[in-house]
């Protein structure tokens, strides 16, 4: 079962409404404020996670009248963000794949903390997925093929999660390396290209940030 969660960040319509084509097929978890992106749509979320501080009432109070919704409702004042707890019931679901919507958007800190708690879906060996307008953002920790048709956009990054990644070995880039030790606090993997039909990621250790964007 694959889980789409809908967070409270800037979200492209047109975006959320490609990856509710198959919702029928999909668990949606809507984060607080996501509700409102949702409603645009008018589709249903199976659950809906939250403190609610930001969501309009009248929205609210439309999904509350669905008795299908599971709801659960979380003090504002938390050691988990919502996202972050929306993620993590996703991981209870026993989800074969998770797409997050709105992870992203002005507040840096959210930004960065939703690309942190991928490493949750990761140590559960579970793709998992921030996707907006110009960026799809995934961790990486083993082996890993990219197609040249398949990818999101032009630029490949690659940017460590961990203090060093080790035995980074990159193929079919425009930027190759070979049993490279990346490490934290470095620019060099920014914007590489992939050159050839299939490009591949091989590494011995650490963990890895994959962005592909698109300007």
């Amino acid at each position: 079962m694959e889980t789409l969660i809908i967070a409270g960040g800037e979200i492209n319509i047109k975006i959320l409404e490609k990856y509710c084509v198959n919702v029928s097929k999909q668990n949606i978890i809507a984060v607080d404020r996501g509700l409102e992106a949702l409603y645009q749509l008018q589709m249903i979320p199976n659950h809906v996670v939250g403190d609610f501080d930001s969501v309009s009432p009248e929205i609210l109070t439309f999904y509350k009248n669905q008795p299908q919704i599971i709801f659960h409702k979380f003090n504002a004042e938390k050691d988990n963000t919502d996202t972050d707890i929306a993620l993590k019931l996703a991981i209870q679901l026993k989800s074969s794949k998770i797409t997050i919507l709105g992870a992203l958007g002005k507040r840096m800190d959210h930004a960065l903390a939703n690309i942190h708690i991928l490493k949750d879906a990761l140590e559960a060996n579970i793709p998992c997925q921030i996707i907006d307008e110009h960026n799809q953002i995934y961790l990486i920790n083993k082996e890993m093929t990219l197609e040249k048709d398949k990818v999101y956009g032009k630029y490949v990054s690659l940017i460590p999660l961990t203090s060093t990644v080790e035995g980074l070995t990159l193929t079919g880039f425009k930027y190759p390396l070979n049993e490279y030790t990346l490490p934290i606090g470095t620019s060099l993997g920014i914007s590489n290209e992939i050159i050839e039909d299939r490009a591949y990621i091989k590494m011995k250790k650490g963990i890895l940030i994959a962005i592909e964007s698109k300007d």
